[in-house]
Formats: C-alpha cells, structure tokens, sequence
C-alpha cells in the first residue's frame, strides 16, 4: 500500500502534467519554489493545509477534489 504522501505525488504530477505545466510554473503560480513542488511529487515531503490551497487554486481544482481523489 502506498502511503499517503507518495498518493499525493503522483496525483500532484498527473494534475500538473495535464494542465501542461512544469514544476517551475506550477511553483510560480502557488507561490511555492520548485524545488518544493519536486519533494511533493516524489512524496517526500507533506503539503500544509495552505499549501494544499495554493496548490489547487494555481491548478484550478477544488481542494475537496484533490483530497477525494486520494481517497480512491
């Protein structure tokens, strides 16, 4: 079973990917360095409530989606 964090990377990654950015954009638009975005997606760091936020509003999703989505 994968945990929780290595989920949210690769929901993150696939999100991102179809809306066509990198990880520098992405980053950008949540006000988050790259860097960041790359540790998440490799599910070695955990978002912050804010930083869920940020990230779902820079990839025009509800946070409620991406939070159901790991419930799958």
């Amino acid at each position: 079973m994968k945990s929780l964090e290595s989920k949210f990377g690769i929901l993150l990654r696939d999100l991102r990917e179809k809306k066509g950015l990198s990880q520098a954009e992405l980053g950008t638009d949540a006000n988050l360095d790259r860097t960041y975005i790359s540790l998440l997606e490799r599910g070695l760091r955990q978002p912050t409530l804010g930083t869920l936020f940020a990230l779902a509003n820079a990839l025009s999703v509800a946070p409620s989606a991406i939070i159901k989505q790991l419930e799958d």
